[in-house]
């Protein structure tokens, strides 16, 4: 409810102290399984989509102690929200505190506003909000400056809009999260308010916990790029094939070792240097650090890689990139950087699977993250 006074009686209706979710089945219009096109600052970027795996229900329990269950259609928009946060490198804090926003503003929903804007009726939704002039998933007022409606109806493009900081679409006016001094040692539930000055400034806090869940359950999510490496906005499926477990078609000998061991790993925090030969150390792994373990659990203790993805990066022999196999490494470079800064062991279409970064965890993940970047592929074993 951005730049706004009053809270919407819908969303009041949702999250009231003691209150249920309502279903979004029976708000939903004709237009709800679509999503708008993204109108990213280069609307000729290509197609994306959210790639892992959402499930299709998930239930949580608010501070309130109301249990809230949010469908496969909320948590593709959540999984939006988790993705373009990755995709611009805010902190898994900065992902929190926006998953709360948008659960609290519109129960993580696209809504038009039939009364105020006829035409967001017509664009892809996921009902009417009806709140005086606010639109989308962050409620957020055209009228105020935060953009247009065709803009505000996008998940992708209002999710940007309420980050903000230098990449952001209003360029600090209206203020998003990052144009907030100090938010990152703010409460969570005062940073929402903070950005959307709401006339209701303590319920967004209680839903952090509803938000922690969906963080921790969809850790996984990514934006795909598009082939050209460009950012891609008219498809957000949810329904990528990123495996809670192993494959169930690991490659034979060292190639398929090697993935089960890192796999094995999975969850287990990301450390800046951490890892070794027989497992994680002060309390985690880095990139290199669980490629190194990886490959001596696989190769009977034969193989002993350095830790340092750099050094890693002349081990085994190269490949081309239209012959990797689930097994190989990708190494990731920055453009005219010296060096990769980044190790991931390949396991199939655009799926790896790494220590990605501090403040998150062994996890899969996909090629697209690293779009634009060199891509290295090396072979061991």
């Amino acid at each position: 409810m951005g730049m706004k006074l009053v809270a919407g009686v819908a969303i009041a209706v949702l999250f009231a102290p003691g209150g249920v979710m309502l279903g979004v089945g029976t708000l939903v219009g004709p237009a709800a399984a679509g999503s708008a096109s993204c109108l990213w600052d280069d609307p000729a970027a290509g197609s994306i989509e959210v790639a892992g795996t959402v499930p299709p229900a998930l239930t949580a329990t608010n501070t309130a102690g109301a249990s809230i269950t949010l469908n496969h259609q909320q948590l593709v928009r959540a999984a939006t929200i988790i993705a373009v946060g990755a995709r611009e490198q805010i902190p898994p804090r900065g992902q929190l505190i926006a998953v709360m926003t948008a659960i609290t503003e519109s129960s993580l929903r696209v809504l038009s506003n039939d009364s105020a804007y006829p035409q967001s009726a017509q664009l892809p939704n996921d009902g009417d909000g009806g709140d005086h002039d606010s639109v989308g998933m962050f409620q957020q007022r055209p009228a105020a400056g935060w953009g247009s409606v065709e803009h505000l109806m996008d998940p992708v493009w209002s999710t940007r809009a309420f980050y903000g900081g230098p990449a952001g679409p209003n360029h600090g006016s209206p203020r998003g999260l990052l144009d907030i001094d100090g938010w990152q040692d703010m409460d969570p539930g005062a940073a929402a308010q903070a950005v959307q000055v709401s006339a209701y400034p303590d319920r967004y806090a209680v839903n952090r916990p509803i938000a922690e869940k969906i963080l921790g359950t969809l850790s996984g999510v990514t934006l795909n790029a598009g082939g050209d490496g460009g950012l891609a906005c008219d498809q957000l499926t949810g329904t990528g094939d990123l495996p809670g477990d192993l494959p169930g078609d690991l490659p034979p000998g060292f190639p398929g070792a090697l993935i089960a061991a890192a796999a094995s790993q999975r969850g287990t925090p990301y450390v800046w240097g951490g890892g070794n030969f027989t497992g994680p150390t002060g309390g985690g792994f880095d990139c290199s650090g669980l490629v190194l373990y990886a490959a001596y659990q696989a190769s009977d203790e034969r193989i002993r890689l350095p830790h340092y993805s750099g050094s890693q990066i002349h081990a085994g022999r190269g490949i081309g990139w239209g012959d990797k196999r689930p097994g190989d490494l990708i190494f990731f470079s920055y453009r005219g950087a010296g060096g990769p800064h980044h190790v991931a062991i390949y396991v199939g279409g655009d799926r790896i699977l790494h220590a990605p970064h501090t403040g998150d965890v062994v996890r899969y993940g996909t090629i697209g993250e690293f779009a634009g970047q060199v891509m290295t592929v090396r072979r061991l074993g």
